[in-house]
């Protein structure tokens, strides 16, 4: 055996044990990103569970705004149908903002404003809207981490070659821009 054969298997060694470091990594990464989805999915299955109470309550105050709360349940049902990240994304930013709505009629109808049930409803949505944005930065946050590492040496030279892709951030698109606004205060 001469010198070359043998650097040659210390250097094959060593590409190995690079390569099963930087797919165990990619994989505790992705595996942490799924659980972060996972807990986002939670927060949107509760949302979606109070969403038809929601609706029954403010039928009962608000019958002539019948396309209001018809489009709140067809947001729902679309949202609870939405398969990728990118889909659920675009879904439940439709939802918020056709609830949005729903809690904008409650303006317009002061004895909707004073049900006890919708107010509950409405504790128990901006409780789980709370919840739901703490789960979004940690499932963006595991996101970036795994987006980073498939970018990094030497995960770079094997993600491709494993099947990691990057992934996409749960982001709130044009949403972001009113969460970032500071909120006005009139007196």
């Amino acid at each position: 055996m001469g010198t070359g054969f043998i650097i040659a298997i210390v250097v094959a060694i060593v590409v190995a044990v690079l390569a099963i470091m930087a797919y165990n990594s990619l994989v505790a990464l992705n595996q942490r990103a799924n659980q972060a989805f996972a807990d986002i999915d939670v927060q949107l299955k509760q949302r979606h569970d109070l969403i038809p109470n929601l609706v029954e309550t403010v039928k009962g105050y608000a019958t002539h705004e019948k396309g209001t709360l018809e489009a709140v349940i067809a947001a729902r049902n679309a949202a609870t149908s939405a398969g990728s990240v990118d889909d659920k994304v675009q879904a439940e930013n439709m939802l918020t903002g056709a609830l949005r709505q729903v809690f904008a009629l409650s303006e317009a109808y002061p004895d909707l404003k004073a049900n006890q049930n919708f107010l509950g409803l409405q504790s128990q949505l901006t409780d789980i809207e709370n919840k739901l944005a703490a789960a979004r930065r940690f499932f963006n946050s595991a996101v970036s981490e795994f987006n980073a590492a498939i970018q990094q040496f030497p995960a770079v030279l094997f993600a491709g070659m494993f099947g990691f892709k990057a992934r996409s951030f749960f982001d709130l698109g044009e949403e972001r821009a009113a969460l970032d606004k500071p909120p006005e205060v009139k007196f």
